[in-house]
């Protein structure tokens, strides 16, 4: 049940970034909840190797590689889905700190950062 709902917020926080975040768009919530999964399987897969590689500059820049990659991860999304688009670098930036707000927010909502 915790899954479906981390989907559901999921699908919600992409919808909302999209909907505030001028060059971000995305079709519908269907589209908004594939986005969110393509992000994190995005992130979990080519970003861990992304963070693996630049693990010395990321200790340097105190972390703000990880964040340029999940930035790159938004866009990737954006460049192999056809119902989700972000129109370039800034725009897939603020985007990924609203969803992260906004996930963060309707998790503490909804009980879903909790253990149980």
């Amino acid at each position: 049940m915790r899954f479906i709902i981390e989907l559901i917020i999921t699908g919600l926080a992409v919808m909302g970034a999209a909907y505030v975040v001028p060059g971000a768009e995305v079709s519908g919530f269907w589209s908004a909840m594939l986005a969110g999964i393509l992000i994190a399987l995005a992130n979990a897969t080519v970003g861990t190797i992304l963070r693996f590689f630049t693990l010395p500059l990321n200790i340097l820049t105190l972390g703000l590689i990880s964040f340029i990659i999940t930035v790159l991860m938004v866009m990737l999304v954006s460049s192999i889905m056809s119902g989700f688009s972000v129109s370039g670098f800034f725009s897939a930036m603020f985007f990924a700190i609203l969803t992260a707000v906004i996930q963060m927010i309707l998790s503490s909502l909804f009980g879903t950062n909790r253990e149980n």
